[in-house]
């Protein structure tokens, strides 16, 4: 072992006597794709295509803090009651955590984000009744001629896992990739593939404006979250058509103003004809309320007039 390997071996022992059986145990177990742990003690687990469920864990608070603490250490961070919260990447776990102390939160408290280990296919969706064949059919042209694709949904509603889905039409692609990604959650099975993430110096910004200085023929981005989204859609509408990207958004209708909030960061004159130019297709995607996700719609700008985007609807799943 190199000392990179050793290193993350000796910090993985830690964790799992941290953690305990239970908990490495969700880690390990690739259906598994959020652990959440409450101020109360009570551990959720959600796992993928089955939605949200209780676990019989408890947890003590002087344990969560242990763990909380030992992920900071991992990265070289500090966590007190002065600076009582982490949020980052555990990369060899695949995994992203948010943890809090007092007195933000009664006792401590912690999510783990693991990444999906399964592809599920556009297929997937269709036969769990969340897509039409239809609706399938459609955006698998989409991808492949190029369309410019934005994937909009709230928290939690598998944004990330259907994004997933619509890359892998590209399987085995001639085309030259460029992901972006806070987090590596983005698979995608081609030859010619570039994989960038930020860092704590080096923002989502930073990275689209230097790959365009990589010849790329789509540039992925796993989540626009920020000012970035001026970048990524004049990159996508200067020769570099192909993209997929997700972003937080509460409708369908809603997303063209969601972008306009995040390009508001970096500019106050809001580039409508950019907006309608570079984004070909809007997808909607909700959480049930039994856990299940669905794509409920799917629509394209037709133009902005009154201060209003026209939003039209190509399909709707209901």
């Amino acid at each position: 072992m190199n000392h990179k390997d050793l290193a993350e071996k000796r910090y993985l022992d830690m964790l799992e006597t941290a953690c305990g059986k239970a908990i490495m145990d969700y880690l390990h177990d690739n259906s598994v794709i959020e652990i959440m742990l409450n101020p109360d003690g009570h551990m959720f687990i959600e796992r993928l295509a089955e939605g949200k469920k209780p676990t019989h864990i408890i947890i003590p608070p002087a344990q969560s803090e242990n763990i909380i603490k030992l992920v900071a250490s991992y990265k070289n961070q500090v966590v007190h009651q002065d600076s009582p919260l982490i949020a980052t990447d555990i990369a060899f776990l695949g995994a992203r955590f948010q943890g809090w102390l007092p007195p933000i939160v009664k006792q401590p408290c912690f999510a783990i984000r693991k990444r999906a280990t399964h592809i599920f296919t556009l297929e997937n969706y269709v036969h769990q009744k969340a897509l039409t064949q239809e609706m399938a059919e459609f955006l698998k042209t989409a991808v492949l001629n190029h369309k410019n694709i934005l994937i909009a949904g709230g928290t939690a509603s598998g944004k990330t896992t259907f994004a997933n889905a619509l890359l892998d039409v590209l399987r085995d692609s001639n085309d030259r990739i460029i992901v972006l990604e806070d987090l590596p959650e983005l698979q995608i099975a081609c030859q010619d593939l570039v994989m960038l993430a930020t860092t704590d110096t080096i923002s989502m910004r930073d990275l689209v404006k230097g790959t365009l200085r990589m010849r790329p023929d789509r540039i992925i981005m796993g989540e626009v979250r920020d000012g970035a989204a001026l970048e990524l859609l004049k990159s996508w509408n200067t020769g570099h058509p192909g993209g997929v990207c997700t972003l937080h958004a509460n409708s369908l209708e809603s997303t063209p103003y969601r972008i306009e909030d995040l390009i508001r960061e970096v500019v106050q004159s809001i580039p409508h004809n950019l907006i309608l130019q570079a984004i070909d297709l809007i997808i909607f995607i909700e959480r049930q309320k039994n856990g299940q996700r669905k794509i409920s719609g799917i629509g394209e700008l037709s133009g902005f007039h009154n201060h209003q985007y026209q939003v039209k609807k190509l399909f709707s799943n209901p």
